[in-house]
């Protein structure tokens, strides 16, 4: 009876790539019982090719290429032995667990300011001494000024964002006890004010109008 030959998902094989599918699962372990080892390479690179027509706009592509054979190797749980125009992907190497990445900003407890803020710190250092230097700090300081006032606070004094400037620039920006103030804190979040009562009135407008 036809009922005596149906497979039942949980009895079949589990799929390792399952976006490929059952049956070129079934090409690839086919491909790693050849003994025949140029036969072998014949089958692995048709293989490659259907891979890479389920994707015709990547096939072509180097990158796209490599990343074909590893899913190959991976497809047969590193059990296929056949020549591959990549370095062959090794189940160890798959398993390496990769290097911890640094963290962009060197004082992460100032995240609120933003990585930008660090390199034009590191421009500014390396401007001569001058007016124009002067004036480069100052819009550096409102800046993070700015950035401090819209990290949820009302509003922080100057003095405050000249000793984070001096702990970011590791005391080569020295506008502590400076007489110059800053914009005020008010000035700089006018335009953030703006903003927000432009949206909520936008919403009161469409509030009013009929749908249809």
């Amino acid at each position: 009876m036809i009922i005596d030959n149906l497979e039942y998902n949980t009895e079949r094989e589990k799929l390792i790539i399952p976006e490929y599918g059952r049956h070129l699962q079934k090409m690839i372990n086919h491909t790693v019982s050849i003994k025949d080892k140029e036969e072998r390479n014949k089958v692995a690179r048709s293989i490659i090719a259907v891979m890479g027509n389920l994707q015709p706009h990547l096939r072509d592509v180097p990158e796209f290429q490599h990343k074909l054979w590893d899913q190959l190797f991976i497809m047969s749980d590193f059990k296929l032995d056949v020549e591959a125009p990549f370095p062959i992907l090794t189940k160890e190497k798959l398993q390496e667990r990769p290097e911890p990445l640094e963290y962009p900003q060197n004082f992460p407890k100032y995240r609120f300011y933003g990585n930008n803020i660090k390199r034009m710190i590191d421009v500014a250092n390396k401007w001569e001494e001058g007016e124009l230097k002067t004036a480069l700090l100052y819009t550096i300081a409102n800046h993070m000024k700015k950035c401090y006032l819209n990290w949820n606070k009302d509003t922080v004094d100057d003095s405050v964002i000249f000793d984070h400037l001096f702990e970011l620039s590791d005391g080569r920006i020295n506008l502590i006890g400076s007489k110059e103030d800053l914009t005020d804190s008010s000035n700089l979040m006018r335009g953030k004010k703006k903003k927000s009562s432009g949206g909520s009135k936008k919403s009161y407008r469409s509030r009013g109008k009929k749908r249809y």
